[in-house]
């Protein structure tokens, strides 16, 4: 980090100089070294001091580091591309001179006045491209991570029973209620915006904290305000079994999820673990399947899906929440399961949906991502999240709610 900040301070320097009040001048300088320090012993603090920090507040400590680091120090790897590139073009011309020199040669020389207008000019450009992700960033953690975004499909299915047609299911998932720092009335609106679309069915796909039961305290009251005509059912994610941290007795964990479980309830939720419901409309039925975390390893597999589909083979059409949408290829495929609900990924709360363009890194580890798939006859929604975990904030990737219309073909 120290380095990087030297490197920038090299090319911002000049710019700086150029400043006629030497006051300002100095005050720019403090700022600049000041947000360093204060950053850098943040994390020091953090190194020395983790054993001291509440256990659910450890994540808000280390979202305002991840958040101090992305907004002063991305944009300093930006600009200090350009002081690079100018560095570079001085070394070819220091070695040149240095060649034509040794073969007795003269060799025209830059006016000093213009080799500075040149560095300026590539110091300003990196200065304005820096801006960028510093604005971007900016906007992230502090309005972009509440930007709730309703997202809407239609899919149309062959054998649904006729008299599920129009069927409305609202999807959250990751809620990772500690990141929220008790912000209840952002989360309230959100709740408004979920009644606002009349769900049949709200289904949670896991990850209702980022690792402690405490998380869950005050938040009685307004996720209890979720409405469905229905009913509301959920599911465990990966963060939820409480194995991001250490527990002095297995008793205590085991308390602690105990705890998660019950707060489910609560909120006027039925948690499924490896089990299903069956929904009966005018004589007709669905079954709804609810998994435990199956992930790829490291993630735990706790998921059962033969115990979770028993005593449904008769009926003929399945939606399963699973949260962890790599389940989906590795055991849903081939079976007779129409829809399932996964989130996981938060289409790692950065990326570009836009213009037809759908990226986001985290394609590179998880190919279904976020939105619909579809394989055959059977479709996948991956949600891309309602909160956020680590970084404290999102780019370019909002919060998610996620409305689908099931429509029958029969």
């Amino acid at each position: 980090m120290l380095m990087v900040d030297f490197y920038t301070y090299r090319g911002i320097k000049p710019l700086i100089a150029k400043i006629s009040y030497l006051y300002l001048r100095r005050f720019l300088e403090f700022i600049f070294w000041g947000i360093s320090i204060i950053v850098f012993l943040g994390f020091v603090v953090f190194m020395f001091g983790i054993k001291h920090v509440h256990k659910s507040d450890a994540y808000i400590y280390v979202g305002y580091l991840v958040a101090g680091f992305s907004l002063f120090y991305i944009p300093k790897f930006v600009f200090i591309l350009f002081v690079l590139i100018k560095d570079i073009q001085g070394a070819i011309v220091t070695t040149v001179r240095w060649l034509r020199e040794r073969k007795k040669k003269s060799v025209p020389q830059l006016n000093a006045k213009r080799k500075m207008e040149r560095s300026e000019f590539l110091y300003q450009m990196g200065l304005m491209l820096a801006a960028i992700p510093f604005a971007s960033i900016l906007y992230g953690v502090t309005k972009g991570k509440f930007n709730f975004r309703v997202m809407k499909e239609k899919i149309h299915f062959d054998h649904l029973p006729q008299s599920f047609q129009g069927l409305k299911i609202v999807q959250i998932s990751d809620m990772h209620l500690g990141s929220f720092n008790k912000n209840y009335e952002k989360i309230a609106k959100a709740v408004e915006l979920i009644n606002q679309q009349e769900p049949d069915l709200i289904l949670f796909t896991g990850d209702l904290v980022n690792n402690f039961a405490e998380e869950t305290d005050g938040w009685v009251s307004v996720l209890s305000g979720m409405k469905a005509k229905i009913g509301k059912y959920s599911i465990l994610g990966n963060h939820d079994y409480g194995d991001y941290s250490y527990w002095d007795s297995p008793q205590l964990k085991e308390a602690n999820l105990q705890a998660i479980k019950d707060f489910h309830s609560k909120m006027g939720f039925e948690l499924m673990l490896n089990e299903n419901k069956t929904i009966a409309i005018d004589g007709e039925e669905i079954a709804l399947i609810g998994v435990e975390n199956w992930g790829k390893p490291p993630f735990p597999q706790h998921g059962d899906l033969k115990k979770a589909s028993e005593g449904i083979q008769s009926v003929p059409f399945k939606i399963l929440m699973s949260h962890d949408p790599s389940h989906w290829d590795a055991q849903v495929l081939d079976t007779n399961i129409a829809l399932t609900f996964s989130g996981h990924t938060h289409g790692m709360q950065f990326g570009i949906e836009r213009a037809g363009i759908k990226w986001s890194p985290i394609q590179y580890k998880y190919p279904r991502w976020g939105g619909l798939y579809r394989e055959s006859a059977q479709y996948l929604y991956v949600n891309r999240g309602f909160g956020y975990i680590g970084f404290p904030g999102r780019i370019g990737m909002p919060p998610e709610i996620t409305v689908v219309e099931l429509i029958s073909h029969g």
